[in-house]
């Protein structure tokens, strides 16, 4: 069966990251468990509350991977115990949640079950730069001199027409 591919416009160059991105995310996500919620609670936030009853603080993880939240529990079984029916078991799961550029994890808490998760919104500013164009053939990339850091064309913020540091 043939893929079809969201980003194979040649005007979209070097958006191969985020359709990795999305295949993981399409992969890992199958499974149902922890169910969630997001809720958009006002411009500029977004909290996501999952439903993990029965995991400590100690048993979950949050963390962000590049530009995914991920979220992970783990239980332990407890062999303490002598069951005569053990309908709850301990069981792991992982949770992710692709970023977009200008999100940040605020706040996570737990309460009565629910872990809460606030993300903030920060807005990116806008920007443009004029780059030279030199004259003679064109140059592989191996020569990065001309794009090392500190060397690139200035940066215009086009909001304020001002160069930005």
């Amino acid at each position: 069966m043939t893929r079809l591919s969201l980003f194979n416009s040649p005007l979209l160059l070097g958006f191969d990251h985020f359709e990795r991105v999305l295949d993981q995310i399409s992969k890992t996500s199958s499974d149902g468990y922890p169910p969630y919620n997001i809720e958009q609670t006002n411009d500029d936030r977004l909290k996501i509350t999952l439903a993990v009853a029965g995991f400590a603080r100690d048993d979950l993880q949050v963390s962000v991977e590049d530009n995914q939240l991920v979220v992970r529990g783990k239980q332990e079984d407890d062999d303490s115990h002598t069951y005569l029916h053990h309908g709850i078991a301990a069981r792991q799961f992982q949770r992710s949640f692709v970023l977009a550029e200008g999100i940040k994890v605020g706040a996570v808490s737990l309460n009565n079950g629910l872990l809460h998760i606030d993300l903030l919104r920060f807005e990116m500013k806008t920007q443009a730069r004029t780059i030279d164009i030199k004259e003679g053939p064109a140059t592989d990339m191996t020569d990065t001199a001309d794009v090392a850091p500190g060397n690139e064309a200035p940066v215009i913020d086009v909001l304020r027409k001002k160069e930005v540091s």
